[in-house]
């Protein structure tokens, strides 16, 4: 078989990728025709379920009474954890979260049991009937708590290199101090949702708003003591996830596929926001006690840190996104000698989970903490200290992992970024402003990004597709990524639409269904592109390969002369329609389906030394942020941003920009509006506050700067990734960390000279009165 290697663009020829077109599913979403699981048309007899949950932090069921549950008119079921006829688990790393809590409670929240009902209204209302004692126990809530109880999801890890505590004490200079960011809430716009539909000979197909729907598969057959081909899972689109339907919809896929099974009808479970905000994970909160030793240009020599997270009841994904976050500390900076102890702190909430980032966003924020605290204890501009501290060449291009940069660009990236945005100007002029406004103060940061692409666990970097030609010309698509509004499904029709050399209107998909493609890895890490392109490229470029061996044979010239471009396939003295040429290979009996398959390569990862190359390659951007603040009342408002990032060569510049911005303002939110507050005192300690949007404030359309500045920087993947792209879904939302620390400029101005206003995240309107009360205090 002579598969034809892809030239890439061809002068003279129209080309689909690196054109802005729009997302293949836009018309629908505008005009609310989309269909998302919700919106699927419910079979005769569908049951619809809900959930009831606990009304404690931590305890025992003592009693649970179920007969007004099970009296409630059309009511059909009930399930308990004792109702479960295979694993009651939907942990997906450990096994120690429960579908359903049996005896022991550990988190306001958890389910107890779940009701199925002829409508969804009935399920609800029967499911409050419950009447439950319980026997409570003393419940952890804080990092600190945990700390000082020992009590892990995880063991603690260490990462290390070099003498930490021999440099320190050699350093000219130490200084230490104390960060902390809190958690973030999903907030799709979608909640989770699953609708399982029982089949003949012991089987159930469900579809479900789920990010990974090979781990639902497995999840769902362990629960009904199945195997997993007897289980499929669907999803054609989800409407939002952000991780947050990675692991989490899991319980949720169970539980219905559970009722479907115990009634025989098909049944779907919605969650309403209350119950998705109260029951889901969220982003994992940090904190971290830290030293840094440096010399008087604010370059560091050692860095000792203590870094804990709160991963609420159980282990969730904790492990790998504390190992992310241990990666992802250096963000752009070379760490010569660091010592990190990392706690995985177990408390009575709800698991944390995957969040945009993974991990990375926390960690980045606290050496940017560190290095905006050595900068303003020196008396210097931050960014002076950033760029002493950039990655640079040989020994210092080095991670603490013990990976080489190999791609490093921020120098020119920041290079630009600093001209483009007019910074130093800009700092000067701010500096006047502070110095005539007693009450408004204005604050400005730039802070870089570089952070890895693939999956933490080596095995999910690997994709398959397949790739079906029809006699008409037209193409069908199937792969394992799932849309969740990112524009996945757009890039990979553009890639498809490339190796053809067809228009993008001539390639249609099906719905990610691990009945076509197996042993699918998550849409995370950002590599949903990367692998499902590679997949999607290999299969169509094998069809392909087909295809040209047929136009060689009737142009009597050599498959690689072939071309496909604008509909049409040439050769020397030949010209054919790509539906005619189709059609000839259908008669001809050549194979026009196939399929794809990728597995990143060049990454390894040794867990125990916590050492190897875990990154493909590294993502890189920048962004300049300028803040003005209120000192008698905390509001703040982002008045400007200015980025620059690397995407690679863009397959879509339109989808990557909308990433950019799009995570930017997710990342701002993080960091200054979005508080998770839990209940610390009286009877429901432990519950949720924040679990509604009345209570949980994301950033809105009058958050997004008057001035809003994005540009693609320049350049192209040094990997063989597709067509030399690169990653955009996760690396935007930590530029947003340049908003956090234009607020610290912004309070450290209203405490005097030199302060180190002690601000944490979020930077609420609260924290931002505090941090300056406590500054002018010190001061």
């Amino acid at each position: 078989m002579n598969i034809q290697r892809d030239p890439g663009p061809q002068l003279g020829t129209q080309h689909s990728v690196g054109k802005a077109l729009p997302h293949e599913s836009a018309t629908l979403h505008v005009t609310g025709t989309a269909a998302y699981t919700d919106d699927l048309p419910e079979l005769t007899g569908t049951l619809h379920g809900a959930l009831g949950l606990a009304s404690i932090a931590h305890g025992r069921v003592v009693r649970m009474e179920l007969d007004a549950v099970r009296a409630y008119p059309g009511v059909i079921a009930v399930i308990m954890a004792s109702d479960i006829p295979g694993a009651n688990n939907c942990g997906v790393v450990i096994h120690d979260e429960p579908i359903l809590a049996d005896h022991d409670i550990q988190f306001y929240g958890q389910p107890l049991f779940a009701v199925a009902a002829r409508s969804h209204d009935a399920a609800r209302r029967a499911a409050r009937l419950a009447k439950i004692e319980y026997e409570s126990l003393p419940a952890i809530l804080e990092m600190d708590e945990a700390i000082a109880a020992q009590s892990w999801v995880l063991p603690p890890a260490d990462m290390k290199r070099g003498d930490a505590v021999a440099a320190l004490a050699s350093a000219p200079r130490r200084l230490s101090g104390f960060a902390k960011v809190g958690g973030q809430e999903h907030f799709y716009l979608e909640g989770q949702v699953a609708f399982a539909v029982p089949r003949p000979d012991d089987s159930m197909h469900v579809y479900c708003s789920t990010q990974h729907p090979t781990e639902m598969q497995h999840l769902v057959a362990q629960a009904l003591g199945w195997r997993s081909h007897q289980v499929s899972v669907e999803c054609r689109r989800l409407g939002g996830g952000f991780g947050g339907k990675e692991s989490q919809s899991g319980q949720w896929a169970c539980l219905a596929a559970l009722l479907a099974w115990q009634t025989g009808h098909p049944v779907k479970l919605r969650l309403d926001r209350d119950d998705d905000m109260t029951a889901t994970g969220k982003r994992h909160p940090f904190q971290c006690h830290w030293e840094a030793g440096f010399d008087d240009t604010g370059l560091l020599h050692g860095l000792k840190l203590e870094l804990a997270s709160n991963c609420g009841f159980s282990a969730d994904l904790s492990g790998p996104v504390n190992d992310r976050a241990l990666c992802h500390l250096d963000n752009a900076y070379y760490l010569d000698a660091v010592a990190i102890r990392s706690l995985r702190c177990k408390t009575n909430t709800v698991s944390a989970t995957a969040f945009r980032g993974f991990g990375g966003p926390q960690g980045m924020f606290m050496i940017e903490s560190i290095m905006d605290e050595v900068a303003r204890h020196l008396g210097l501009d931050p960014l002076s200290v950033r760029l002493r501290n950039l990655y640079g060449a040989g020994a210092r291009g080095v991670t603490h992992y013990g990976m080489q940069v190999e791609d490093n660009i921020l120098p020119q990236l920041l290079e630009q970024l600093v001209e483009s945005s007019a910074y130093h100007a800009r700092r000067k002029a701010i500096a006047t402003f502070n110095a005539n406004n007693a009450v408004i103060k204005r604050g400005l940061a730039l802070t870089p990004v570089k952070f890895g692409i693939s999956f933490n666990a080596t095995l999910f970097n690997q994709a398959g597709a397949v790739v079906m030609v029809y006699a008409d010309g037209t193409v069908l698509v199937t792969h394992g990524g799932t849309e969740m509004g990112q524009g996945l499904y757009t890039k990979i029709r553009q890639i498809v639409a490339e190796v053809f050399g067809l228009p993008v209107t001539d390639i249609r998909f099906t719905s990610t269904d691990t009945s076509r493609v197996p042993n699918t890895s998550a849409t995370a890490a950002s590599s949903g592109a990367d692998i499902n392109g590679q997949a999607v490229h290999a299969a169509a470029m094998t069809v392909r390969g087909r295809l040209a061996e047929l136009a060689a044979q009737i142009a009597h010239c050599q498959p690689d002369d072939v071309i496909f471009a604008d509909g049409r396939v040439y050769a020397p003295d030949f010209s054919e329609d790509f539906a005619d040429l189709t059609r000839r290979a259908y008669a001809a009996r050549v194979q026009l389906w196939s399929d794809g398959y990728y597995r990143t390569p060049k990454i390894h990862w040794d867990p125990a030394t916590r050492t190897g190359r875990p990154f493909f390659y590294f993502a890189y951007g920048a962004a300049v942020s300028e803040v003005a603040i209120d000192t008698l009342t905390g509001e703040m408002k982002l008045l400007r941003a200015d980025i620059l990032h690397d995407v690679g060569r863009s397959i879509n510049p339109a989808l990557d920009t909308g990433q950019i911005e799009g995570g930017f303002i997710q990342g701002m939110g993080w960091l200054t509006s979005e508080e998770l507050c839990w209940q610390q005192h009286g009877a429901h300690r432990g519950r949720l506050n924040t679990h509604a949007p009345s209570t949980y404030k994301i950033p809105t359309g009058f958050d997004v700067p008057d001035i809003f500045n994005v540009a693609l920087f320049e350049g192209e993947n040094l990997e063989e990734s597709i067509y030399r792209s690169k990653a955009v879904g996760e690396p935007p939302l930590m530029l947003a960390l340049s908003v956090f620390f234009a607020v610290r400029d912004a309070v450290a101005a209203a405490c005097g000279p030199n302060s180190r206003p002690p601000l944490t995240a979020p930077a609420t309107p609260e924290a931002i009165l505090r941090a300056i009360a406590a500054g002018q205090e010190r001061a």
